[in-house]
């Protein structure tokens, strides 16, 4: 009896060694998979948006700028979508597979390409489940509600973000709260010039 519960020991003992020492493994389920494939098809293109639906009345509105999205970096688990607006070009969407499914965050940068800390930088959500393969959520992770909270934003700790892909169709890029909405969708069908390099990158 002392040998089997010897062995026993052992064997429970290599385990989580072997579990602590094991180098983590990116996973993500197929259908993000196929999320991040439908996106990376238009990698090194740039298309066109329209604001589709905004109940939001602050300072900078979206519908008065044109808007142009660019799939700019596609790596097997990580993509860089700088979204322009009009002449600010400090915006760039990050999506990465996490191992538990996808991050998404919003990387703002000043026009010296210094991060805008004060105007808030890498605030983004991650996917709850898993989504759909033309669509996917990402409600507000922690360390952003915080970032809202210290920016005296409260009202934005209950953001989800949502991302559309149909292909050969549209993009479409969605931002819900209580009472806020905005989504702005982009033509998939006619690809326009590329922007210039987002704020804060290199070529």
């Amino acid at each position: 009896m002392r040998t089997s519960l010897k062995v026993l020991a052992t064997a429970a003992s290599l385990l989580t060694v072997t579990s602590v020492s094991a180098a983590p493994v990116l996973t993500s389920t197929n259908v993000q998979d196929q999320f991040f494939d439908n996106l990376r098809q238009y990698c090194g293109q740039a298309f066109e948006g329209t604001v589709v639906e905004d109940n939001f009345t602050g300072i900078e509105t979206f519908s008065q700028n044109r808007l142009v999205m660019h799939v700019r970096v596609c790596e097997e688990d990580r993509l860089e979508i700088p979204f322009h607006v009009g002449n600010n070009h400090s915006r760039t969407w990050i999506l990465t597979k996490t191992g538990s499914g996808i991050s998404l965050k919003h990387d703002h940068r000043k026009a010296n390409g210094d991060e805008d800390i004060d105007g808030g930088t890498m605030y983004g959500g991650h996917t709850i489940d898993s989504g759909w393969a033309n669509a996917q959520s990402f409600p507000a992770d922690q360390a952003s509600k915080e970032d809202f909270i210290r920016r005296r934003t409260p009202q934005s700790v209950g953001n989800t973000w949502h991302m559309f892909i149909y292909p050969d169709e549209f993009f479409g890029y969605r931002l819900t709260r209580p009472g806020r909405e905005m989504r702005v969708d982009f033509d998939l069908t006619n690809p326009v010039d590329l922007p210039p390099t987002p704020w804060g990158y290199e070529d």
